[in-house]
């Protein structure tokens, strides 16, 4: 009963993720341990500023992680089939279907309005580098960064790939709420002020886009690939 419990618990409703990597610092911290709500958006949309765990998309896994994890707690849920299989990633969402995200002097602007991101963009030296824009996010896609900019290998990596960087919602495994472990980090992960503008939903849509060498296309740069990391289901 306990395992059917469990395996319900899991399918439905929530999942443990162990956290191998700080892209996300200092909102998610390596060896972290979080839980995701499965149940988010089953009935509403993805938000800007959520933190969401999403299933590899295009092969953005590189090497596995061969670090396992050894306290207890972790050993419980795994026990218990709280721990998903397959590779899962986590970022923050900047952009929705129809939103432009561009930098600009080591500002993030989504649909022309920058945001705020000091609450959860802690490490230096930017919140950006580089001076690029997005073309609109399609219908049924979002574009994501770790809020650890500088160390984080998400949608500005992979503009050249199939996809071009942009997530499919239906990827979307769910949004992390809480941090359950170690004890001395656990938290509720809530989603930022920066993103209730509403400007940001006035302004989608009216970014101009036109053909390369139009003025309004500007080219993202090249971002040095790191070692990326997944998010170990052990």
């Amino acid at each position: 009963m306990a395992l059917i419990l469990a395996l319900i618990i899991k399918t439905f409703f929530l999942q443990a993720f162990y956290i191998p990597s700080g892209s996300m610092r200092d909102t998610l911290k390596r060896d972290d341990r979080i839980l995701v709500q499965k149940v988010a958006y089953w009935f509403g949309d993805i938000s800007r500023g959520d933190v969401v765990v999403f299933d590899d998309p295009a092969d953005w896994l590189g090497e596995e992680d061969g670090q396992s994890p050894s306290n207890p707690v972790t050993r419980s849920l795994a026990a218990i089939g709280l721990y998903p299989a397959g590779g899962h990633l986590v970022k923050r969402v900047i952009g929705i279907a129809g939103d432009s995200v561009s930098c600009r002097g080591g500002v993030v602007s989504v649909n022309g309005e920058p945001l705020d991101e000091d609450a959860y963009v802690t490490l230096p030296p930017q919140a950006c580098q580089g001076t690029w824009t997005t073309p609109p996010v399609p219908a049924g896609h979002i574009w994501v960064m770790g809020d650890n900019r500088e160390q984080s290998v998400d949608s500005r990596a992979h503009v050249g790939d199939p996809g071009g960087g942009f997530i499919p919602a239906s990827d979307v495994v769910g949004k992390v709420f809480v941090v359950i472990w170690p004890v001395e980090d656990w938290s509720f992960i809530t989603r930022p002020g920066a993103f209730d503008d509403p400007q940001l939903d006035q302004a989608a849509g009216l970014i101009l886009w036109t053909a390369p060498g139009g003025l309004a296309l500007v080219a993202l740069p090249a971002l040095r690939r790191r070692r990326k990391k997944r998010i170990s289901h052990r």
